[in-house]
């Protein structure tokens, strides 16, 4: 809904999507879960090895490097992680 937020309205975008208006404030206005701020760190930190490696590490290895770097985090839970944030 986000990204179409420029080119429809509001009250639209909440019909198509089954959403009520006040559902959509409470959505907006609410901070990010602990789960969705783990998941920016994540990225950011595979985005960085990703860079470093020029691209060319899979899932397995990437968990490795995210280890040698002090993150605690499994293979499952880097393939898990948003890649368009």
């Amino acid at each position: 809904m986000e990204e179409h937020r420029d080119a429809f309205p509001a009250a639209r975008l909440c019909q198509v999507m089954d959403v009520s208006m006040r559902g959509l404030r409470a959505f907006r206005s609410r901070p990010a879960s602990l789960r969705q701020r783990s998941d920016i760190v994540t990225l950011a930190h595979i985005k960085e090895q990703s860079r470093l490696s020029l691209g060319s590490y899979g899932r397995p290895r990437m968990t490795e490097e995210l280890k040698e770097i002090g993150l605690d985090i499994g293979h499952r839970r880097v393939g898990e992680v948003p890649l368009t944030s």
